[in-house]
């Protein structure tokens, strides 16, 4: 895709950096943005991009970083909704993703052959079905080996039992919140506030499970009742502050349902037990058809989007996809979120987290991997369709990225900054600073090593084509490239004019005045 000379100047750019003293400055680029209600992977929620703020976001390098800016703006145009496994973005053509194209050759219809691919920015636009996304694994990493809690009990309250004022966050634990998220609910009317999970009538096991979890960590027995004609078994915990000190944690009710950020960066080990709990619950795993798989279902986004980053971080590839509102012979099922695992390594992940020791030896198409650091799957479907109104950005310390619950992309279009230092009509130096792909790079570093030397005249006729020209040609999607590193040294020039122009003018009223 690239030439030999594209490539040298992209791995090894020649006058990178800034002046501080730049006699002029252009800089040039194009503004991108995310609809509305694109939804976010902040520390704690995942939440739309119109209501962040000085939030922590998801950034491509896995950590978490601060929002400076949250920029909006009118737009009126072509909007392109990009999906994988994982979901779905709505974005402008330009903005750019963390991706590789794939070529159009019979070897890289192989997984061993993609990952030799070089992973950079592109700009949605150029992307197409089956190039490769990139979505980061989560690295942060906090134990946590306890709650402390506060327990008041009101002035007539004669029967709640206490809890003890530290509750070990351990495998039990751990398990018991799984099967909350999935199964559970809290029941808060006064005097009458417990914890209940409804289970199936064969999920005798599950029972018996909350009903040892709750006597070793609480000293709490339950109550179990079986309900034959509506095949459910349900297990009653009666105490008032573990009923509010579980609402606290997760909430409550399927839709609202997510984890206490605290668990999102708790060890594997440890979230291995909360998927435990959270299958168990909700789930399934079939084994016995040709291609075995596994699934989960829930009715609150936040947390399937929460269980996606504790798969990825064990290494299991979710395919995630909504289903809508329907009614089924007079019954009414509400919209869900159903999380699907097939690939044979990701399976086996699985079920060794859910003490399934079954051999799985059916090995289907691998089309995603990881490494240590993200997740590599294709896109799935391209879109677009016209829309007006508005748009917004985020501006992100350090790393300028964020993560959307499927994309991570940039928080700017290319953006380049030239700067210059001019002698006797002549560029004596010039730096660059560009955010962008490879030809964005390429190109700004080619035009800086072209202009440096020339006079102000001679480096104003620099053209888009000669840039191209000296890198020994451009890709056709690659074309603006050179044209953003021409037009940022025309814009340094006329800044440069300019200034002096306003030097001159005050330099000729002060003569005027001394006169």
């Amino acid at each position: 895709m690239y030439t030999e000379k594209v490539m040298e100047h992209f791995t090894k750019p020649r006058n990178v950096g800034c002046m501080n003293d730049a006699d002029g400055i252009g800089k040039v680029g194009n503004p991108v943005c995310l609809l509305p209600d694109e939804k976010i992977h902040l520390i704690d929620r995942i939440k739309g991009i119109q209501g962040i703020t000085k939030d922590l976001v998801l950034s491509h390098d896995g950590e978490y970083h601060s929002v400076s800016n949250n920029s909006r703006r009118l737009f009126s145009g072509k909007i392109l909704c990009l999906k994988s496994k994982l979901g779905k973005i709505h974005l402008t053509p330009d903005h750019m993703v963390y991706s590789m194209k794939v070529p159009k050759k019979d070897k890289f219809k192989r997984i061993k052959n993609k990952v030799k691919l070089m992973p950079v920015w592109h700009h949605a636009h150029n992307l197409v079905k089956g190039d490769i996304i990139l979505y980061p694994i989560i690295k942060k990493e906090i134990d946590k080996n306890f709650l402390r809690i506060s327990v008041t009990k009101s002035k007539y309250d004669f029967r709640s039992k206490n809890l003890p004022s530290i509750i070990p966050i351990n495998d039990a634990f751990l398990r018991l919140s799984g099967y909350f998220l999935a199964e559970g609910n809290v029941q808060m009317k006064p005097s009458k506030t417990y914890l209940s999970f409804t289970l199936n009538i064969k999920e005798k096991d599950i029972a018996k499970d909350i009903a040892n979890i709750s006597k070793t960590l609480f000293n709490i027995d339950v109550k179990i009742q079986e309900r034959p004609d509506r095949k459910t078994l349900i297990v009653y915990i009666y105490n008032v502050f573990l009923a509010h000190l579980f609402k606290k944690l997760f909430d409550n009710y399927g839709k609202n349902k997510k984890l206490p950020a605290f668990m999102l960066f708790l060890p594997l080990d440890k979230q291995k037990k909360i998927i435990y709990g959270l299958w168990k619950g909700d789930g399934y795993v079939n084994l016995s058809r040709q291609n075995p798989r596994a699934g989960y279902s829930t009715i609150s986004y936040e947390l399937a989007h929460q269980i996606k980053l504790l798969l990825l971080r064990q290494k299991i590839v979710p395919s995630i996809y909504s289903e809508e509102e329907k009614v089924i012979r007079g019954v009414k099922h509400t919209k869900c979120y159903r999380i699907h695992i097939g690939q044979k390594e990701s399976m086996k992940r699985l079920c060794s987290i859910l003490e399934l020791h079954e051999n799985i030896n059916k090995n289907p198409a691998i089309t995603s991997w990881f490494d240590s650091n993200f997740l590599y799957t294709p896109i799935t479907k391209k879109e677009e369709f016209e829309y007006s109104g508005k748009v917004h950005n985020l501006e992100v310390a350090q790393t300028h990225s964020f993560t959307s619950e499927a994309f991570c992309v940039h928080n700017c279009g290319d953006v380049m900054e030239i700067f210059i230092k001019v002698r006797n009509n002549k560029i004596k130096d010039i730096k660059f600073r560009t955010f962008g792909c490879a030809s964005a790079i390429a190109t700004s570093s080619m035009v800086t090593e072209l202009a440096k030397g020339k006079t102000l005249e001679q480096a104003e006729l620099i053209s888009n084509k000669d840039v191209a020209d000296a890198l020994g040609s451009l890709p056709p999607i690659k074309m603006h490239c050179s044209n953003l590193a021409a037009d940022a040294l025309k814009a340094a020039i006329k800044d440069y004019k300019e200034k002096a122009r306003l030097k001159k003018a005050a330099d000729i009223k002060v003569t005027k005045m001394k006169k």
